[in-house]
């Protein structure tokens, strides 16, 4: 039988070790790579807003509150050390557009997380992406109810107002001063039609009656549908336009002569759509989401004057809207030290703005049961301005955010995180 004999050891020569120990040197080096890498990325939050349409100017407004946001954030150290960066996309108030570049934000560049959109129909369909793809989303400033009812998500918060809490902070004084019997003004999308079934629900506990016009974002001739209520001779005509729709039908209401016949309201007359139209329009009953001239709120002020040196204007609820997502996330995620989704939207259930964020006379906090922003929602007048160029609005009332939503319980969210 033949013995097989191990191969003789061959000698290691001098270069050959030499190349080891280099080999093991750079090995060595390279391991904490990856590590450096991480603290020199961003983080990245993606804004998807219709910068170019009929909310335009709206998104602009929260797209600057954003910018804010960040610089500050920047400033104070970043979120877990790291930079911020904000990355916007247009939307342009199309439901597909809205979603493709959400997406395109998620995967291509590799957002942390997503904030938006002024469009109701957009900023919904947004959050079945959000959710899909596990990204913590905060709506800025879409209203329709759906967004933290029925269509809630794990993931999604919001800090604008729901339209049933607009139409229940005004509906009650309209009816008082003014009477029940309502015209309606209502575009043709998603947040119209839930806005005006909010303010149905409480004019019919008030036994009142009502009708209206049913319009396509875009509208420029009003003439038929206030033909139409002039004919139908309400107590109060109820615009529920928004951006250029609602200053464009403000402009024809004056021209056509109907508040000589007719009070004027509704949910929403922005700052920015104030700001647009002629001292005529500046007129009626109206809800604001957050106001400048809040003087019994300190932190107000330096929010105000932060605003108006970079855009030449007083700060706006949109402003606000989108400087208080970003400073939110940047919030939570140090107070948690994690960029995990799920960590992080269970953190904040529940979770009270801090003041330099919230801006707010009362406590601002997310529901946990359905992760809508409780906070003040303001009742008063729009008028032509006084000492200061943008104080156009006087509060007459204040109504807490918990008032305006009536018990979560009774809402329609049924929340499940993932496993």
């Amino acid at each position: 039988m033949r013995t097989i004999m191990p191969p003789r050891a061959r000698p290691v020569g001098r270069r050959t070790v030499l190349k080891a120990g280099l080999a093991l040197t750079a090995c060595g080096l390279a391991a904490p790579v990856p590590i450096r890498a991480l603290a020199d990325e961003p983080v990245k939050i993606g804004m998807v807003e219709p910068l170019t349409g009929a909310y335009a100017a709206l998104a602009e407004a929260e797209v600057a509150g954003a910018r804010l946001g960040v610089e500050e954030i920047n400033q104070g150290g970043g979120i877990l050390g790291r930079q911020v960066q904000l990355l916007v996309a247009d939307s342009a108030n199309d439901i597909a557009a809205g979603v493709e570049k959400t997406h395109q934000l998620i995967e291509r560049d590799q957002v942390d997380f997503i904030a938006g959109n002024v469009n109701s129909a957009v900023a919904l369909a947004m959050t079945r992406v959000t959710a899909e793809k596990r990204k913590l989303h905060i709506v800025t400033g879409g209203h329709t109810d759906e967004i933290t009812g029925s269509h809630c998500s794990w993931n999604v918060f919001r800090i604008c107002k729901s339209t049933t809490m607009e139409a229940n902070a005004i509906a009650d004084t309209l009816v008082e001063k003014f009477g029940k019997k309502w015209y309606f003004l209502t575009p043709d999308y998603v947040y119209g039609r839930a806005l005006q079934a909010a303010f149905e629900r409480k004019l019919r506990a008030h036994g009142g009656s009502w009708a209206g016009d049913v319009l396509p974002l875009g509208t420029v001739d009003y003439s038929r549908a206030l033909t139409s209520a002039r004919d139908f001779r309400p107590k109060v005509l109820i615009n529920l336009m928004g951006g250029e729709d609602q200053a464009n039908s403000l402009r024809q209401i004056v021209y056509f002569g109907l508040l000589e016949d007719m009070a004027i309201g509704g949910a929403l007359f922005e700052l920015e759509s104030i700001l647009t139209v002629a001292d005529a329009a500046r007129i009626g009953w109206w809800t604001m989401e957050w106001w400048w001239n809040q003087p019994d709120v300190p932190q107000v002020k330096a929010f105000d004057t932060a605003m108006r040196s970079r855009t030449g204007k007083a700060a706006s609820a949109r402003n606000w809207f989108g400087y208080a997502a970003a400073r939110t996330l940047a919030s939570v995620a140090n107070q948690e030290k994690s960029l995990d989704p799920v960590v992080l939207a269970r953190a904040l259930q529940g979770y009270t703005l801090p003041a330099d964020v919230a801006l707010d006379a009362n406590r601002a906090l997310f529901r946990d049961h359905d992760h809508e922003l409780m906070s003040t929602i303001l009742v008063g007048e729009v008028h032509p301005p006084r000492d200061d160029p943008f104080d156009v609005f006087t509060a007459r009332a204040a109504v807490k955010g918990e008032d305006a939503a009536g018990p979560a319980e009774a809402g329609m969210c049924k929340l499940a995180f993932p496993s």
